[in-house]
């Protein structure tokens, strides 16, 4: 990889291993489904996705413009992997960033029940 730095080349990775992704690419594609689900700078995307943990109703407060990738909701308890760029209320229990594995993971599942379902999106640009 120092040679890589050196010539101030970008690189091309494609791999399962997340953890070790995360630690040497700093702009990361999502694909699923034949369409980019999320694209952008590393930093930037853990910066803005959050887990969410409480009872239904704490988690009814979400800022204006967040997105919902996964949710899981049981009667008393549910846990949801939200992107926001704005400010989480702080009534919200329980929230902490989350990591790239679990970034890749959440993007990856809802595209597979996007197209299980045929709710897929139409495609768009990818977010910058």
């Amino acid at each position: 990889m120092e040679f890589v730095a050196e010539l101030n080349v970008g690189v091309i990775l494609s791999s399962h291993l997340l953890g070790n992704l995360e630690r040497v690419c700093d702009h990361m594609i999502i694909l699923a489904s034949s369409r980019v689900q999320l694209a952008g700078d590393v930093d930037n995307l853990l910066a803005t996705h959050y887990r969410l943990i409480g009872t239904p109703a704490d988690l009814d407060d979400l800022p204006p413009g967040s997105d919902v990738i996964q949710a899981e909701r049981a009667s008393r308890q549910a846990t949801l992997i939200v992107r926001t760029n704005e400010p989480l209320p702080a009534t919200l229990p329980d929230a902490e960033h989350i990591d790239l594995e679990d970034l890749v993971l959440a993007y990856m599942t809802r595209a597979a029940n996007q197209a299980v379902s045929g709710t897929a999106p139409e495609p768009q640009e990818a977010h910058r």
